[in-house]
């Protein structure tokens, strides 16, 4: 082994040239523009540009099918929840519940108590809101006083108009006419 010595001067700029020189005849000894290869590009370049645009379609595609699937599973969603709706609607209870809540229907004999917030109503308004009706009405004999009770049973009035109905025979003409 050679020693080196220590007082010889390496010219680093030189060696580095050389070692890139080299570098560069490997490469090209193993890479050469052959007609092929020229060829080969070309055709791989065609090929990116003409493929480009349509996977750009394809990507826009699939964006646009991933949006249509959501609106659909959303349309589902929502026709589940209406068939859910027209069941509790074929439910004679619930049409009852609804025409209390909604309407304020009540049966015959119950009294219909509708509590309005006392606090947030001005009853001196006059412009032609609830507060102003509750004024007009508030003295006037509309409203009572006292909490009373119904004076018939309807149960009762509708067990008597069905013997009623089934018992009574029509008067015919004649009997009438007759007894004018």
């Amino acid at each position: 082994m050679a020693t080196r010595n220590p007082n010889r001067k390496v010219n680093v700029r030189a060696s580095a040239q050389t070692k890139v020189g080299t570098v560069r005849q490997r490469v090209a000894s193993r890479f050469s523009w052959t007609p092929s290869t020229l060829i080969t590009v070309v055709l791989v370049v065609f090929g990116v540009s003409s493929i480009g645009p349509r996977l750009s379609d394809y990507f826009v595609m699939q964006t646009q099918i991933a949006q249509l699937e959501a609106k659909l599973e959303e349309a589902k969603k929502n026709l589940e929840n209406i068939t859910e709706e027209k069941k509790r609607w074929d439910d004679p209870v619930y049409i009852r519940a609804q025409a209390r809540d909604r309407l304020f229907y009540v049966v015959p004999g119950e009294i219909s108590y509708l509590v309005l917030d006392a606090d947030g109503l001005n009853l001196s308004d006059t412009s032609g809101t609830v507060g102003a009706l509750l004024a007009q009405k508030k003295n006037s004999s509309d409203f009572s006083q006292t909490i009373g009770t119904t004076k018939k049973d309807w149960a009762k009035g509708l067990v008597q108009s069905v013997i009623r109905a089934g018992l009574d025979q029509p008067v015919s003409e004649t009997k009438s006419s007759a007894s004018k």
